[in-house]
């Protein structure tokens, strides 16, 4: 935007000040995430169940209900939950500090006000500690600040992602919020199938993951956490061989052994010249890794040049 400075655009969030709210928000996050996936048709790869960035913070969309729809969207400016039918009728829940047990409550109880009845597994997955959402009363931080500040990061996460994004023709997600996890994240296709993934994700069943990576794919996005402000990440499943030595850029850029990923510091991001630049180096060179035996380049990689001879412009009237 006009006039905005760069470290609006990439604000600086240390992960060791904001864990108890971060911490919070995932398991808020799950519950709202859980009613999508308790109500949307499924798509592959679990397409079906993630948040997305939206203007004011976190959106499920249009979520199908009986022969309606409705919504749900964290409001991280007003810091409200917006529940919304598509009758008309809505319910604002207060985004405050609170248990994830009131939240909850809270949620279910606005929903069965709009008439809408909607049964989850009401505990949280993809977490060590998975206490069900009615009895957790450990989490309960929320500072507003910090949620708008994350809220930002993914504003400019979201943003180089969609760039890199048109810059493939084959299969390729969209650029969606995880909740189990708690990343926002973006993966290109071979076309070609993958063997069956080990699982192993705390609290997760072994055959989630087995769909998740049931094909070859290059996967990258954001996380808050890996390093002090958080990290863009890069892996490659199935991992081809050599993939962890490959060079990659920026320089700043590392292969993590423990969790076989790249990740590059968010930090080193938002204090490059380029931010951005920054970004789409990182995930062009960790794709190049890992489509580097296999993948039909030619095919898949949209040609720049094709691009901007191509572009629709609108003339001046």
């Amino acid at each position: 935007m006009p006039g905005t400075s760069r470290n609006e655009l990439w604000p600086a969030l240390r992960v060791d000040e904001w864990t108890a709210t971060r911490d919070t928000l995932h398991m808020w996050t799950q519950i709202i995430g859980k009613l999508r996936l308790a109500q949307a048709p499924e798509v592959n790869h679990w397409w079906h169940v993630p948040l997305y960035v939206s203007a004011r913070g976190l959106t499920t969309s249009a979520i199908p209900y009986d022969q309606g729809i409705f919504d749900i969207e964290f409001d991280f400016i007003d810091h409200q939950l917006h529940i919304r039918a598509g009758t008309g009728a809505r319910h604002r829940i207060n985004l405050e500090p609170k248990s994830v047990a009131a939240f909850y409550a809270e949620v279910m109880a606005a929903l069965h006000a709009l008439d809408i009845e909607i049964t989850i597994l009401a505990r949280p997955v993809e977490v060590e500690t998975a206490i069900p959402f009615a009895e957790d009363i450990t989490h309960a931080a929320y500072d507003r600040d910090h949620a708008h500040t994350f809220w930002r990061q993914l504003v400019a996460a979201d943003r180089v992602l969609n760039r890199f994004r048109g810059q493939f023709t084959g299969k390729a997600s969209p650029v969606h919020f995880f909740w189990g996890a708690m990343d926002l994240a973006y993966s290109r296709f071979s076309g070609r199938t993958a063997p069956p993934h080990p699982g192993g994700a705390p609290n997760c069943a072994d055959w989630v993951m087995v769909e998740g990576y049931s094909r070859e794919l290059a996967s990258a996005g954001f996380w808050p956490g890996g390093t002090a402000e958080g990290s863009f990440y890069a892996y490659a499943y199935p991992e081809p061989s050599g993939y962890a030595d490959t060079p990659i850029r920026p320089p700043a850029g590392y292969y993590d052994a423990a969790i076989h990923e790249f990740l590059l510091p968010y930090e080193t991001v938002r204090c490059a010249d380029e931010p951005e630049a920054t970004v789409l180096e990182f995930l062009q060179s960790t794709y190049e890794a890992a489509a580097g035996v296999g993948w039909d380049r030619e095919l898949l990689d949209v040609d720049p040049a094709h691009r901007t001879a191509t572009r629709y412009v609108t003339e001046p009237h």
